[in-house]
């Protein structure tokens, strides 16, 4: 079982980049996916979770409107689309999956840490202003 992380790298402010987070020995469709960052010299925080039950996705303030989460059940691959990145967005990024339900909501957007069973190794995003 495992979450691979990948698609970070380094972009100007105002810039796009996609995240992936391709999963191998189980289906992402039936896991609640989250995503995590820690910026430097900061906790890790989380900011999106999506529901495998009824496809909500929940997002923090900070990036809601910026950044989008999406699951491809064939490719059992959850995806984050980041657009408008500002400097602060600089962090390495994680990915989750955790087998409980219902544990995406608008306060808080994700779960405890410790809720989430299987985590991506992160992948470095760096904003340039």
């Amino acid at each position: 079982v495992q979450l691979q992380a990948s698609g970070g790298g380094f972009v100007q402010s105002g810039g796009s980049l996609t995240l992936s987070c391709a999963a191998s020995g189980f289906s992402v469709g039936r896991f609640s996916i989250g995503w995590f960052r820690r910026a430097p010299g900061k906790e890790r925080e989380g900011f999106s979770c999506s529901n495998p039950t009824n496809g909500r996705t929940f997002y923090a303030e900070s990036v809601k409107g910026r950044f989008t989460m999406t699951r491809d059940i064939y490719g059992n691959t959850a995806t984050l689309q980041m657009i408008n990145l500002k400097p602060e967005d600089s962090a390495i990024y994680y990915c989750a999956a955790t087998g409980l339900y219902n544990i995406c909501g608008d306060n808080p957007v994700v779960a405890a840490e410790d809720d989430y069973d299987y985590w991506g190794q992160g992948t470095l995003v760096t904003v340039s202003s």
